[in-house]
């Protein structure tokens, strides 16, 4: 095996631009790898990341305002209370310079847990400091000893802090600002009152428990409402949860398709070394070790490369990935965390690729010795070809070696299968600012019941379905401080408004409900349960709990019912009408048909519009998602280019003869170059179409399943997608064809042509 090993070694010493090809692949695939891992480890634990770092309370529970003493006896009351925080919240005008904005101001006290990661900075110690909220300090550019207005006067900022309960500002449109206990007192004109606690638990397990027993010891507490650590994760994915899916899915297929790309790669040099691999065996040379040292070779050459391209993937998603994190109020991973996921990557990666050569040329070194000094793959093709002489010619010696063809085409395949999800998934976070249906919603407008009927909005052509709504606020008849939103459906409820399911199953009946997971904690409700609601009007009405649903909107202190109970209650309670339309219809169409009837629809809002997000969080937003995208296209890019730049040289290293005598009857340069782009464009035709199917039948709706199951989401690739794919897939085979012939044409006619 050492001969084997030395040996290539000098054949990669002597055919240097071959060697820096391969290194070139991959570094591109390991790119691709280190992007896609960058972006899904930092994604998917970015919220328990954040959470553990800021110690997140497990409980944090929100009341009108109570004497301190008062809430500390409740807290004393409860047995699985590890610590405990009291804040006093407030609302106040923040003012930095020419900025302004509505504040959240939380009042600090003790010396005990926080819930918020101080960034720069320290914590505040006395009155007149702050800490502000990271978004707002990265948005007004404000910096730890600046003085800042608030309220009334002015604070000094000695720290900046991210708070894992929310997104940051301006995704939100209130910041937060922490200051000392005195401060918040004289900023809200009162003292000694506290209206929300935090609460760590001893035992996380047991948070149920602790939650039944916190309602039973709140007799006296007015508007009280719990949210647990994981209602606020909801509250994230309320904002950017269906992005960040779709983020974490792209790149798993991504990570995918480039183990796809390596180990094509690694079988295509195999294939070019079938005539030195019978030499080789010839010389007796024994399977195993021609397997292992041409393995051993491609490890030396895979190793530097394979790292380069991992440090230069992360590096190019590294910084909108840290500021989609920023946007969202997390915290980006350390680097000895990304340090270590790299390495990992890069012993997955060498492995592949060692795996990859060895099982290839292991089965050619079994192979007949004088097959493979006559490069037995090659097979015949049909003498005539749909492309211009040269061309076609080219052509034929792509198809000449079947199996190394069949695996470039899975590898252009998956390339443009993936670039084509990207622009899939642009296409949908466009629709995010505007009116998707991100948040379990399957309608697409509401019109007025008062203005047009239910019956003749479904007369209108593109119309699916339309149904009577009703929305109610309401109270817990069992403890009247508890408040939550009804929102009742004339029909199936599920057909249009549809949160995952978390247990139990869908409302059937007039009696039943379907409540959100807000609701049941706060509630302490569970399937089979009784929910009883207090409506405005004076009457109580009562639903079998039936379904328990990940509801985001209202932090999940909703319920879904059907109508007629809740429209007898209420029987003067203005309603509106939820308009759901088919895949095929125009929503402007049914927006003039509805205007023309004199009925004046509203588009249901999408992530943006829900959040409360103004133009400038959307636009920052969007733009840092789109930079992400924009990172691995061009990764992706720069993989279809390799690939086909690598086929092309693997022809006109094993074809020079050819090649030479082609330029031996004369052939220009354009027609030398005619010759390399039919082999590349015969690849491309078959590549390409299966991408599209692949994209648009297998991981289309692959990727919108692993992001979220509650809506009808379409990420297959539409027309103007296509068409920009294959005017990339054009360049890239206009450029793979351009350098195979600066390659070929450098070298003199005569050599080749001497060759035996």
């Amino acid at each position: 095996m050492r001969s084997v090993f030395l040996h290539g070694i000098a054949r990669a010493r002597r055919d240097r631009g071959r060697t820096l090809l391969t290194a070139i692949g991959v570094a591109a695939a390991a790119a691709m790898v280190g992007a896609a891992a960058t972006i899904v480890f930092a994604l998917a634990t970015a919220f328990d990341r954040t959470a553990a770092v800021s110690q997140m309370p497990d409980i944090t529970a929100r009341f009108a305002d109570e004497p301190l003493a008062v809430v500390r006896s409740h807290v004393a009351a409860l047995a699985n209370v590890r610590a405990a925080a009291y804040r006093d919240e407030t609302r106040a005008d923040l003012r930095g310079g020419a900025n302004y904005a509505t504040a959240t101001v939380d009042g600090v006290r003790g010396d005990g847990p926080r819930g918020y990661a101080i960034t720069a900075g320290r914590d505040v110690a006395r009155d007149g400091e702050a800490v502000v909220e990271r978004g707002v300090a990265r948005s007004w550019h404000l910096h730890v000893g600046q003085s800042i207005g608030l309220g009334g006067g002015s604070v000094r900022i000695v720290g900046v802090a991210v708070t894992p309960g929310g997104v940051a500002f301006p995704l939100s449109r209130s910041p937060h600002v922490y200051v000392a206990e005195a401060t918040a007192r004289r900023i809200a004109g009162a003292g000694g009152a506290v209206n929300q606690v935090l609460l760590w638990a001893k035992d996380p397990l047991q948070l149920d428990v602790t939650l039944a027993q916190a309602r039973a010891a709140s007799y006296g507490l007015r508007d009280l409402r719990f949210v647990t650590k994981e209602g606020y994760r909801h509250v994230i994915g309320r904002a950017a949860g269906l992005v960040v899916a779709l983020l974490v899915a792209f790149s798993l297929i991504a990570l995918a398709a480039a183990g796809v790309m390596l180990a094509a790669s690694a079988g295509a040099e195999v294939q070019r070394r079938r005539q030195a691999i019978g030499v080789l065996r010839a010389l007796g040379a024994s399977p195993a070790a021609v397997a292992g040292g041409y393995a051993l070779e491609t490890v030396v050459v895979a190793a530097p490369a394979a790292a380069a391209g991992l440090v230069c993937g992360a590096a190019i998603v590294g910084g909108p990935t840290r500021r989609l994190l920023a946007i969202l109020n997390e915290l980006a991973p350390s680097r000895l965390a990304t340090g270590v996921l790299l390495v990992a990557c890069w012993l997955a990666i060498v492995v592949l690729v060692a795996a990859a050569t060895w099982l290839p040329a292991w089965r050619a070194a079994r192979a007949s010795v004088v097959g493979s000094l006559r490069g037995a793959d090659v097979v015949g093709t049909p003498r005539r070809l749909p492309l211009p002489a040269l061309a076609g010619f080219g052509a034929r010696l792509a198809l000449a070696r079947p199996a190394r063809a069949a695996t470039l085409v899975a590898v252009l395949a998956a390339s443009s299968a993936v670039v084509l999800l990207i622009l899939a998934i642009a296409d949908v976070l466009r629709g995010l600012e505007r009116n998707a249906q991100t948040l379990g919603t399957r309608y697409q407008l509401t019109v007025p019941a008062s203005e047009i009927s239910a019956g003749e909005v479904r007369r209108i052509r593109g119309v699916d379905g339309a149904a009577v709504r009703y929305e109610s606020e309401a109270a817990d008849s069992f403890d009247l401080g508890e408040s939550f939103t009804l929102v009742g459906f004339a029909g199936d409820v599920s057909r249009y408004e549809s949160p995952p399911l978390a247990r139990g199953r869908r409302v059937a009946g007039d009696d039943e409900a379907d409540v959100g997971l807000g609701l049941a904690q706060a509630l302490d409700l569970h399937v089979g349960g009784v929910l009883a609601a207090q409506l405005p009007s004076g009457r109580e009405v009562r639903f079998r709990v039936v379904g328990v649903v990940d509801a985001l909107r209202n932090e999940g202190l909703v319920a879904y019912v059907r109508a007629p109970r809740l429209h007898a209650a209420m029987p003067f309670a203005s309603a509106e009408i939820a308009v759901r339309l088919r895949a095929s219809a125009s929503l402007d169409r049914v927006r003039n048909i509805l205007i023309s009837r004199n009925a004046y629809p509203q588009k249901t809002g999408g992530i943006a519009q829900d959040t409360g997000l103004g133009s400038g969080g959307r636009t920052s937003f969007l733009r840092v998602l789109a930079a992400l995208l924009r990172s691995v296209a061009v990764l992706d890019g720069l993989v279809c280019v390799y690939a086909l730049a690598q086929m092309l040289a693997l022809i006109a290293r094993e074809r020079r003869r050819a090649v030479a005598l082609v330029r031996a009857l004369g052939a220009s340069r354009a027609q030398v170059f005619a010759l390399f782009a039919g082999a590349a464009l015969v690849i491309a035709a078959i590549a390409t179409p299966v991408g599209i199917v692949v994209q648009r039948v297998v991981i289309g709706p692959a990727v919108a399943h692993l992001a979220v199951t509650y809506v009808t989401l379409s990420l297959g690739a539409g027309r103007a997608a296509i068409l920009a794919v294959l005017a990339g897939v054009v360049v890239a085979t206009a450029l793979a064809a351009g350098w195979a012939t600066r390659s070929a044409i450098a070298d003199a006619i005569v050599g080749p042509l001497r060759e035996d």
